[in-house]
Order: structure tokens, then sequence, then C-alpha cells
């Protein structure tokens, strides 16, 4: 195709989303023009409710420990998992994938405030890891409302190797619903089928041994 007709195309297509854009940011603007002030102030009230529950949230999340990644003993998984709605657990010991999952996981814990981040040293928990049946490290223990519901074994959900990104792991964690993207409210991710109760744990993980 010649390049002028190409250039032509495109510019249209240009003017076509400007305007598109244009006529949206008018829409709004006349929107806002036809409000009173009764309006603006029920919107205003409505807005600094909206901040100042948020911030009521997010309070008590940092008070429950969000926002850091630490280790946890294994007598304190129970009421973690019981007193935060998300819960990510990363079962390690002192090796090479372990560290590289733990570096990942500290900027994620701090991104993602509505979900509570922690590590059990697998050795030194023997009852937990033989009731989760965690059999390879690292592994993520995905927890929701008490409940375990998927894992991330290794990083065969994460491309295999080493050398995968922060995003990616984050884009596997908004898939189990474990965080949300926006930090706040859900995220538009399929839902996990995989459920064990940290209470109960009848099924097992097929996975071979690290």
């Amino acid at each position: 195709m010649d390049e002028s007709i190409v250039g032509q195309i495109l510019e249209k297509q240009v003017l076509s989303v400007a305007k598109a854009v244009e006529e949206k940011l008018d829409e709004e603007i006349s929107a806002l023009d036809r409000l009173d002030p009764d309006d603006i102030e029920a919107l205003r009230e409505r807005r600094i409710m909206q901040m100042r529950r948020a911030a009521e949230r997010r309070a008590k999340w940092r008070a429950l420990g969000h926002g850091e990644y630490e280790e946890v003993p294994e007598k304190e998984f129970f009421a973690a998992a019981k007193a935060s709605e998300r819960l990510v657990c990363h079962f390690h010991r002192e090796n090479w994938p372990c560290k590289v999952m733990e570096k990942h996981l500290s900027i994620l814990a701090k991104q993602h405030v509505e979900t509570r981040f922690v590590k059990v040293h697998a050795e030194k928990a023997p009852f937990l890891t033989e009731k989760l049946r965690i059999v390879v490290l690292p592994t993520l223990a995905l927890v929701k409302n008490a409940k375990v519901e998927d894992y991330v074994v290794g990083f065969d959900d994460l491309g295999g190797k080493d050398d995968f990104s922060t995003e990616d792991l984050e884009e596997r964690l908004a898939k189990a619903q474990v965080i949300f993207l926006d930090g706040e409210g859900p995220a538009n991710a399929s839902k996990h089928t995989t459920k064990r109760s940290v209470r109960q744990s009848d099924t097992g993980n097929s996975s071979d041994s690290d």
C-alpha cells in the first residue's frame, strides 16, 4: 500500500480518537456545569466519606501486619490466616530459589497493603508443612477467609525460571484474587477451584519434593 495512503488512514484514525475524547470531556464538563451547590456539596461529602473509610480500612490492615513481609512461627500461622481476609504465606528455607521469591514478595507486600504477606521456615514448621502437604520450596500458600485457595509451587507458574518479574508474580496472585491490582477492590480475575481449609487438609498437592 502506498505510504501516503497509509498516512492518511492513520491521520483519520488519530483525529477520530481525539474527537471522541474531546466529546467525552465536553459531556463531563457539561454535567458538572448542571450541578447546583447542593449537588456539589453532596458529592464532596460522599468523597470525604469514601476517603475516611479507605483510611480506616488501611489503618486496620496495618494494625494486622499488612504492608510488611515478615517471618511468623508455625503456631502463629493459623491466627494470621483467621485475622486477615487475604494472606500470602511463603514456605521457604535458606536456598537461592526462596531468596528470589522473597525479593519479589518484599516489594509486593508494600504495594498491596490489602493483603498480609508472611513467610514460614518450612524446616521449623513440620506440623504445618505436613498438614498443608508442602513438598516443594518455595511454595506460596494463597489463603482467603482462613482457607488455602491456591498454591504457587516453585516457579512453574512464573515461566519456569528464576528471572521472572515482580509483575509476573503480581499477575499470578491477582488471578487467584488474593491481591487486587488496584490495591483496594476486586480484580477481574478467574476463580481457582482448589480449596483446602487450614483446619482440614484432606486433599494433597502432588508436586515432587524439592
